[in-house]
């Protein structure tokens, strides 16, 4: 297993800025065959906007992607790692604020963002979570 998160993570992760509307957003999302992205203004993490999101915050409340800022329905009480932290107290900070991904910071910088599917890999390469988080997308 990895000793911290910087092993695990993705490295720069995707993000669009608080003003870009849900479907430019989503157009990434689909792009780079992902589920989120973080959210940035004026160069610093403001959030994460999850596919979830825009169904349920925007659509399902009659919003419209087109006329949508992402700024607007991210969740913007996040919750960071550190780079230099083990993968143990990334799964920590997951399992008490039942999240599934994380961005990861180092001195104060955006640096990468890990998924539990990126832990159940390390963790266990033959487990269930591990299969499915390896497998190609079901497009």
């Amino acid at each position: 297993m990895a000793d911290t998160v910087q092993q695990l993570m993705v490295p720069t992760p995707l993000t669009v800025d608080a003003r870009a509307t849900l479907e430019s957003a989503a157009q990434v999302m689909r792009e780079n065959d992902i589920g989120d992205v973080l959210v940035t203004e004026n160069g610093h993490l403001r959030g994460i906007l999850t596919d979830r999101d825009i169904v349920v915050r925007a659509i399902a409340a009659g919003r419209h992607p087109a006329g949508t800022a992402a700024g607007e329905v991210c969740s913007t009480d996040i919750q960071v790692v550190n780079a230099s932290d083990t993968p143990e107290q990334a799964a920590e900070v997951m399992r008490q604020n039942a999240l599934r991904r994380l961005p990861v910071i180092d001195e104060g910088r955006l640096v990468g963002i890990v998924s539990i599917g990126d832990l159940a890999v390390a963790q266990d390469p033959n487990s269930a979570l591990a299969d499915i988080s390896a497998a190609p997308p079901n497009i």
